[in-house]
């Protein structure tokens, strides 16, 4: 899974030819930088570190391990296995990876909602689906198990709690546009993560 880390710039919406609304997501993809080449002799499998967005301060770990490649440290620094041709350390790999009208698998980390009950967390309908009567325990989750046999809650129970911060992959994202000269990729449909929050594009 060749691919890019990008940033999400955030939603808009655009026309296909035939005048239908689209909504689609922006992403600035890159350019990343490898800044290491992982080689079955030395590490046992193939594949190219990136790095992406510039640190404004980094400790000396990073700046040597990115001095190597002739960069600055990254904020983001991700693997990526099967990148087809011959890279090397330092090299640049821009939104020109991708082509329009192909499909792209997009991960991030969903936003974080806090603590939760279970209507919105669940989509439980409340108790007696708010009807009856219920005074101010509409959006309550009712019963949770049996009585003195098991007398406990079985894992897994749907009940009130954090909700969002999970890491979330899209799948079979069209790309609607590649704006090269601004390093910008048009996706239809919503990715995971709020705004100028971190995506890993694959495909």
């Amino acid at each position: 899974m060749s691919g890019l880390i990008g940033k999400k710039i955030g939603m808009t919406s655009i026309f296909d030819e035939n005048g239908k609304n689209i909504p689609c997501t922006v992403i600035e993809a890159g350019p990343c930088v490898v800044t290491q080449v992982r080689t079955k002799e030395v590490d046992g499998y193939e594949a190219l570190q990136l790095g992406f967005d510039d640190k404004k301060t980094a400790n000396k770990a990073a700046e040597g391990h990115a001095k190597k490649a002739g960069s600055a440290a990254k904020r983001k620094v991700v693997e990526f296995q099967g990148f087809e041709g011959d890279f090397k350390l330092g090299d640049a790999i821009t939104v020109e990876h991708f082509k329009e009208g192909e499909f792209v698998d997009i991960s991030g980390t969903s936003k974080g909602k806090g603590f939760q009950g279970v209507v919105k967390r669940h989509g439980f309908g409340g108790v007696g689906q708010a009807t009856h009567g219920q005074h101010n325990r509409l959006r309550a989750p009712g019963s949770i198990g049996a009585a003195s046999y098991p007398a406990r809650v079985f894992k897994g129970m749907k009940m009130a709690g954090r909700m969002g911060g999970d890491k979330v992959k899209v799948e079979n994202l069209r790309v609607l546009k590649v704006v090269t000269d601004k390093n910008l990729i048009v996706v239809k449909g919503a990715v995971p993560g709020h705004k100028n929050s971190y995506v890993i594009i694959s495909k």
